[in-house]
């Protein structure tokens, strides 16, 4: 099954495709890859989660915040390439996490960004990740999460 009949039978509604807050482009193409840019939290202009993993926030709401910004990115890419079924497979994906002292389960929080991109492009959406402990993020956002996809022609 393509990746926007797979999204329609989980019952998932992407969001609107997201603006950037600063100097950049959501998705640039070269050759046959999308990098998405770090899409952080957001619904209707406004953070939805903020604080730091292992202070304010745990775990579960950490891998919800990254699931949601996956999701950002899955409408970024729709929105540039007219269609997910263009995307070939999730090649890369790196997870930033504003992190107390201390808190060393950010694989854990990448994890809701991982696990949405294999329910969507199954086996395709399996990929090379890095999930990064930091101290700060843009706008007090808990998760930033970056996305690499090779896209057909």
């Amino acid at each position: 099954m393509n990746a926007e009949g797979r999204l329609s039978e989980l019952g998932i509604d992407l969001p609107p495709p997201p603006q950037p807050v600063a100097s950049y482009v959501p998705v640039a193409l070269s050759g046959s890859l999308a990098f998405v840019s770090g899409q952080v939290p957001i619904d209707g202009g406004e953070l939805m989660w903020s604080g730091k993993l292992g202070g304010e926030l745990d775990v579960v709401a950490g891998a919800e915040a990254a699931r949601r910004c996956a999701l950002q990115a899955l409408a970024a890419l729709r929105a540039e390439l007219g269609s997910l079924d263009r995307v070939r497979r999730i090649v890369k994906v790196t997870v930033f996490v504003a992190s107390s002292d201390g808190f060393t389960e950010q694989p854990k929080v990448a994890n809701g960004a991982s696990d949405l991109l294999a329910e969507v492009f199954g086996e395709a959406g399996r990929h090379a990740r890095a999930a990064v402990g930091v101290p700060e993020l843009p706008l007090g956002a808990p998760v930033e999460v970056e996305v690499l996809a090779e896209i057909a022609q």
